[in-house]
């Protein structure tokens, strides 16, 4: 049977049956959150209003960001679940600004390879009941970190580096700069306190203000971090291997080989996360796996394995992964383990009508 209404009924009973905490966050959110966390990129998709008072507001767009406040606020530290299926509000170029949404968040779980299990099987019988065999996505964001953290870089390219993983064009960019900036001496920096009473003597001469804006010393403090990058330099070896891991990309046990080719030959330890992406494949049953050494999403707050899982024209139904970091983002005092997915239900709907 192809009837959207009778599949979005079975939708919404696996939905229930995940045995977690059904999620209604308000419809009306603060945008705030949205802006630091995912950037102007993710902001000028939201639906926004401001109150009385100025402080502005968004159309819910997701799920899990008011999910995870709201159990950071509890203070509490036990494993949850939670589960949701409703609706959202994005901007998009075309079409309507409401999508309805669906999915499962699994927090501070005891066992975190056992968590992301559960999320790959619930995505993958929530595709299974709309007829889907879908093309996976793997991509390995631990695994990239791992290998930042032991090339031979200087230390300060590499936040700059991982800020820019997953922004195929945004890391493109930085390593053709890398790979064009000559090998220099070192050169002495001026002291920081000369340097603001410089730049503040100027700011005074030309009549700009010391109070509106960059103040003399931000912009002393962002001098000398940019001086101190530039004479930062990545061996040519370095970029070498960055450009190779990018570039690994198709059938996940082919890739994950040349990775530990990779590593063996650059004497990388990169063994642990390799292991961990294999350990999951046997949850993703029939469906093409493909690892895109290059896939993140654009937030940094994902660790671990991320993926997406397409239909038969490309788009996106289900997309998630590990995302550790974005409870102490919101503010958590230690590391909570964090695991879960969201489906598109307007596109699974499309799959089986068109």
């Amino acid at each position: 049977m192809t009837n959207p209404a009778y599949r979005r009924t079975q939708l919404e009973a696996l939905v229930e049956a995940q045995g977690g905490c059904r999620a209604t966050p308000p419809l009306l959110l603060k945008a705030d959150p949205y802006f630091d966390l995912a950037g102007e990129e993710f902001g000028r998709r939201l639906l926004l209003t401001t109150d009385a008072t100025g402080v502005e507001y968004c159309l819910r767009p997701d799920f899990t960001l008011p999910i995870v406040a709201d159990y950071i606020a509890e203070a509490t530290r036990q494993p949850a679940a939670f589960t949701y299926m409703g609706p959202i509000f994005r901007q998009r170029e075309a079409g309507p600004a409401e999508f309805d949404q669906a999915g499962i968040e699994l927090l501070a779980q005891p066992d975190g390879d056992v968590a992301l299990d559960q999320v790959l099987t619930f995505a993958r019988a929530a595709l299974s009941l709309y007829g889907i065999v879908p093309r996976i996505r793997l991509g390995g964001v631990g695994l990239f970190e791992a290998l930042l953290i032991q090339a031979d870089m200087p230390d300060a390219w590499r936040p700059r580096i991982r800020q820019r993983f997953g922004h195929t064009e945004a890391l493109d960019r930085l390593l053709n700069r890398l790979e064009a900036a000559p090998d220099l001496p070192r050169t002495e920096q001026p002291a920081r306190d000369a340097l603001v009473e410089d730049i503040t003597a100027r700011m005074v001469a030309s009549g700009l203000s010391l109070s509106e804006g960059r103040t003399p010393a931000e912009i002393a403090d962002r001098y000398l971090e940019q001086q101190a990058l530039d004479a930062a330099h990545i061996p040519a070896k370095t970029l070498k291997l960055l450009r190779e891991y990018l570039a690994i990309s198709g059938d996940v046990l082919s890739a994950l080989r040349r990775i530990e080719e990779l590593a063996s030959e650059h004497r990388l330890m990169l063994g642990a996360p390799i292991r961990a992406i294999r350990r999951h494949l046997d949850r993703l049953g029939e469906a093409r796996v493909d690892f895109d050494a290059s896939f993140s999403p654009r937030l940094d707050y994902y660790t671990g394995i991320v993926f997406e899982m397409t239909g038969r024209n490309g788009a996106i139904l289900v997309s998630g992964g590990q995302y550790d970091r974005l409870l102490e983002r919101l503010g958590a005092k230690a590391p909570i383990a964090a695991s879960g997915c969201a489906l598109w239900v307007d596109r699974l709907e499309a799959e089986i009508t068109s």
